[in-house]
């Protein structure tokens, strides 16, 4: 790795900007990765080309990276198969038949639960909540951008909140790491100090209760009740019975593996399990699990499911090629010290009421930079710690800054993996995902901000 300067910053908000103002979300990803190297080695246009080329693929190198990208792919034939079958009209039907959601509010209410309550894995989160919810915010005329808010605002919020799963693993192996005593007692204590992701949850919330839609959420909103009354289509196969009982074995089969994974990976113990193997699975286990009743009911021959697979793969081939580009790129600004750059700012000259917002907002500005909430822990951790310990600020609310900062940033970034994929599984367009969250990202940021200096100032 370089030395870090100014210029450690330039390939992520080179993708950014060109994300935003190009709508070319690949070709700007990969700018970004070319600039990285360019800066990083010097060797030359081209000589940088082919080391991007080579860092892309080496993403597929990493085990854990890899069974990501297999988990984005197989719950893709999984999502097809469920909407096949007929499984996600049967269930749809159910809701309605049973007056459980009959308007568009309690539509949003329902993806708003399903995040509460789906609180194993961010992706599995996204992946259920928007496959449920996605025909009933058709029929009763709620944007998908307000869909892919509700859920992406109830993804890794509530799993940095409820940490009995891989962020919890991950962040409790951190701390530990640090040598910090009692770590399992500090995440648990950091959990109500953390503002962040619960204004986050609130406000989208608070949203849901009063039609709450600033700047371009407004608009999304006008646009889709501007639709004409259209019966909301299901892709199912001929002459298939929905049945909501389909839907609901295979589902609780997705959602009752990952913390069983967690438990066998981590010998016992959910928070060292390995969290990419466990939805790695999950995803399988629901899968083959589904396929069985399908074939038991006779509603496709083993020729037709396997082509069905093959298509909802494909569906999702977008997304899993969103990532890789999202995780060569942060890679590269790994190496160029993105993140020491931007906390090289933090100096000893900042008053100590400060340090925890400020903690809070370079965690949110590397987040942002680099498109990995976990990436961010990662580099926060190591300094935010030893600052905690060496002017004696509690820890808890250190480890709360910078976990509230790795989801702001997270949430507010067109790079970031959970926006992505937030935007697939509402099916909506990515950078409408980003302009209609923004306000509300922003409006969140804010309170926690004003948040952590009252906490610097009295806790």
């Amino acid at each position: 790795m370089i030395d870090p300067n100014w210029t450690a910053l330039l390939p992520p908000l080179i993708a950014i900007g060109l994300c935003l103002a190009t709508r070319q979300v690949y070709l700007s990803l990969f700018a970004g990765i070319w600039l990285g190297y360019l800066l990083l080695n010097g060797q030359g246009v081209l000589a940088s080309f082919a080391e991007s080329l080579d860092a892309v693929i080496s993403v597929l190198g990493n085990p854990g990276d890899a069974k990501i990208l297999s988990f984005t792919l197989i719950i893709g034939a999984f999502i097809y198969t469920l909407e096949r079958s007929g499984a996600v009209k049967g269930f749809v039907s159910a809701l309605e038949r049973q007056q459980w959601v009959n308007s568009g509010k309690r539509a949003q209410w329902l993806s708003w639960i399903l995040g509460i309550v789906i609180f194993i894995e961010s992706n599995i989160t996204l992946l259920v909540s928007g496959t449920v919810s996605r025909p009933l915010y058709d029929r009763y005329k709620i944007s998908r951008e307000k869909l892919a808010y509700i859920i992406d605002s109830t993804s890794a919020p509530i799993c940095i909140l409820i940490p009995l799963n891989a962020w919890g693993a991950f962040n409790l192996g951190l701390l530990d790491g640090l040598g910090v005593e009692n770590a399992l007692s500090v995440l648990l204590m950091s959990i109500p100090l953390n503002l962040y992701a619960l204004t986050a949850v609130g406000i989208a919330a608070y949203s849901i209760a009063t039609n709450y839609n600033p700047g371009a959420m407004g608009q999304a909103e006008a646009k889709a009740q501007a639709y004409d009354d259209e019966p909301v289509s299901f892709q199912t196969e001929p002459d298939v019975t929905p049945r909501a009982y389909n839907m609901l074995i295979p589902m609780a089969v997705l959602i009752a593996m990952m913390p069983l994974g967690l438990w066998i990976t981590g010998d016992g113990v959910i928070l060292k399990g390995s969290g990419s193997t466990s939805v790695l699975w999950a995803s399988v286990a629901a899968l083959a699990v589904l396929s069985i009743m399908v074939l038991s009911q006779r509603m496709m021959t083993l020729n037709r499911l396997t082509d069905v697979w093959i298509e909802g793969a494909g569906k999702l081939l977008p997304i899993a090629i969103m990532l890789v580009l999202a995780l060569a790129l942060g890679t590269v600004a790994k190496a160029l010290g993105v993140g020491e750059y931007v906390s090289s700012f933090a100096g000893e000259w900042i008053p100590h009421w400060l340090i925890p917002v400020v903690v809070f907002w370079l965690s949110g500005a590397i987040a942002f930079s680099v498109g990995s909430s976990w990436g961010t822990f990662s580099i926060m951790m190591p300094i935010a710690i030893p600052i905690a310990m060496h002017l004696g600020i509690e820890p808890a609310l250190l480890v709360a800054c910078v976990l509230s900062g790795g989801i702001f940033g997270d949430h507010s970034s067109p790079i970031s993996d959970t926006t992505i994929v937030s935007s697939l599984a509402a099916g909506t367009e990515h950078i409408e995902h980003v302009r209609t969250q923004l306000p509300f990202a922003m409006r969140a940021g804010a309170i926690a901000s004003v948040g952590f200096i009252l906490l610097g100032l009295f806790y």
